[in-house]
């Protein structure tokens, strides 16, 4: 059996009806196999950033899971896929994005997955939910995360 790990992933739409995206996200996150959904931060609205078209619906939520991370990445994918994400071309408007954040104290760098996620420290949209479910979190290699608020206090973000 593998050993549970602490997996933080980000949810975000800005497509048809984001919020109940997100939210069918967050169920779909519950039923991941050998995973389980321990924590979920409330819902924000924010603009778009290094994108176009309307708000974003974010949120971050904790899952256990005895997945490796590769398969958990699989998992994440697969639910894009049945929200019926498309990938045009980079930071395209999305019906659903799920993002592999935080993987245990893990650091993962290949050519398919980048844990923690590169821009995590740079993206209120998806650090402030994250410290809204565990404050005291640490970003591996990267120390305490709420050391990056004032960072990305020109982001707007509003809790809905």
């Amino acid at each position: 059996m593998a050993a549970k790990v602490s997996a933080f992933i980000g949810i975000g739409a800005n497509l048809g009806d984001a919020r109940v995206q997100v939210e069918q996200a967050l169920a779909a996150l519950a039923r991941l196999p050998q995973s389980r959904l321990t924590a979920q931060s409330r819902l924000f609205r924010t603009a778009p950033v290094d994108a176009g078209g309307d708000d974003f619906i974010n949120a971050v939520a904790r899952i256990e899971t005895e997945l490796p991370a590769p398969a958990l990445l699989e998992q994440l994918q697969a639910l894009e896929l049945a929200a019926g994400r498309e990938r045009p071309f980079r930071n395209a408007p999305r019906t659903l994005d799920l993002d592999l954040l935080l993987y245990g104290d893990q650091v993962i760098d290949t050519p398919a997955l980048t844990v923690p996620h590169p821009r995590l420290a740079q993206r209120a949209f998806a650090l402030i939910p994250l410290l809204q479910i565990d404050p005291f979190i640490s970003i591996p290699g990267h120390g305490a995360a709420h050391q990056f608020v004032p960072r990305v206090a020109d982001q707007a973000i509003t809790k809905l």
